[in-house]
């Protein structure tokens, strides 16, 4: 099973009001485990950044002004996320901005039942508690060294952590590659198998018991 931790930077708010995205950040996930496989791109919004944007993500106009505009790296975006489930936190937000980007070219959209929404998973399993991405970080103990400012890759690759102990907890085995991950499993099932039928008859000692315990029974079958 294929999922995309999903996670973008904007312009702002309202994707309807002229606000672009300026980057977007994924990570791949194969059964809950991640491969290693991540996309990122930078985005020109071919608009102005606003001062409350930059403080954010601190991607600046200077920045931005020699990355590719949207439309030339769309396909490129569906492509990666082919048909998969999407985790992203707060989905509607970057699912409108992405519908919104795609619509402009004609693209397919996205559509809603294909995400899982990570903020309502946690609004649903911690209700009252704070569910900003920062906060379920500090909850689970993941370390947020780095995020000095918001990055869609960073930010996705923080969410796929949380997303696993939101939905049931982070093994050790999903720091190896999906290979020695296996092989893992098969030494755990190994360990733990069923001993083996007893394959040596009783002793007399033992048949002796054993027919004594019977003769006690009434009208036991194995006098039948």
């Amino acid at each position: 099973m294929r999922e995309i931790v999903l996670d973008t930077e904007t312009t702002g708010l309202d994707p309807n009001g002229g606000d672009r995205i300026v980057e977007i950040g994924c990570v791949e996930l194969i059964n809950h485990v991640s491969t290693g496989v991540t996309f990122q791109k930078y985005i020109n919004p071919q608009r102005d950044m606003p001062e409350s944007a930059f403080k954010i993500h601190g991607l600046s106009n200077a920045f931005l002004s020699d990355k590719p505009i949207f439309s030339k790296v769309a396909q490129e975006i569906q492509d990666f996320l082919g048909q998969d489930k999407l985790v992203i936190h707060n989905a509607a937000f970057d699912t409108s901005f992405l519908n919104a980007e795609f619509k402009r070219l004609g693209f397919l959209t996205l559509s809603v039942d294909r995400s899982i929404d990570t903020l309502a998973l946690a609004r649903q399993k911690y209700p009252g508690s704070q569910a900003s991405l920062d906060a379920l970080c500090r909850r689970f103990g993941i370390n947020t060294e780095q995020r000095v400012l918001h990055g869609a890759l960073l930010d996705a690759s923080l969410l796929a952590e949380v997303y696993l102990e939101l939905i049931g907890g982070r093994q050790p085995t999903l720091t190896l590659n999906r290979k020695k991950s296996v092989a893992t499993i098969s030494e755990v099932i190994t360990k733990t198998r069923i001993k083996p039928v007893r394959l040596y008859r009783p002793t007399e000692e033992e048949s002796i018991a054993h027919k004594k315990f019977i003769d006690q029974l009434n009208k036991p079958i194995w006098h039948s």
